[in-house]
């Protein structure tokens, strides 16, 4: 029986129209709390004060993480929807589709002094933790780094992304049957 968070991942791991989907994770109370437990056991000395989750899944994944760590949940909206006060925008770089997203942050929920984490699900261009980054530092606050499900960045992202860690590479999921 599955225990560990990369084991667990993978047992509720599919491939749905040829697309990934992680989202069975969420439904399983076990293989959830496992899951947050091994994202933010790499940073677990590193003093966190804040964690960033990116619409949608790392809004899950980020505030449940922000529990675990007994620090605050800061939301990265995309898009347009509503999101009051002041806020620090960046248009990512394409991502694996070639889309880019204008990210936000309210500029209010980080400062000098805060250290941030960025929690997601998967990370294969970092485009997008690379926007949340600079949004971060524009605010004061020190980069830490980020933890994700799946890792498929397929080149050394240190100078952009700082720390990466990932419960498994995409190259340790199961092979996509469409």
């Amino acid at each position: 029986m599955p225990t560990t968070a990369r084991d667990l991942t993978l047992e509720h791991f599919r491939w749905i129209d040829g697309h990934a989907d992680v989202w069975a994770i969420f439904r399983d109370a076990k293989a959830l709390a496992a899951v947050v437990a091994g994202l933010v056991e790499p940073f677990r000395d590193e003093r966190i004060t804040a964690v960033c989750g990116i619409e949608s899944r790392g809004f899950l994944l980020g505030g449940a993480a922000a529990v675990e760590l007994g620090v605050g949940f800061v939301p990265v909206r995309k898009g347009e929807g509503l999101f009051p006060g002041g806020k620090v925008v960046r248009q990512s770089s394409p991502d694996y589709r070639r889309l880019r997203h204008t990210l936000r942050l309210q500029r209010s929920s980080l400062g000098p002094g805060d250290r941030v984490l960025l929690i997601d699900d998967w990370i294969e261009t970092g485009s997008q933790a690379a926007a949340v980054r600079s949004m971060a530092e524009e605010c004061g606050s020190v980069w830490m780094g980020c933890s994700v499900i799946v890792d498929q960045l397929t080149d050394s992202p240190e100078h952009t992304l700082g720390t990466v860690r990932g419960l498994l590479t995409a190259q340790e999921l199961p092979p996509c049957e469409s």
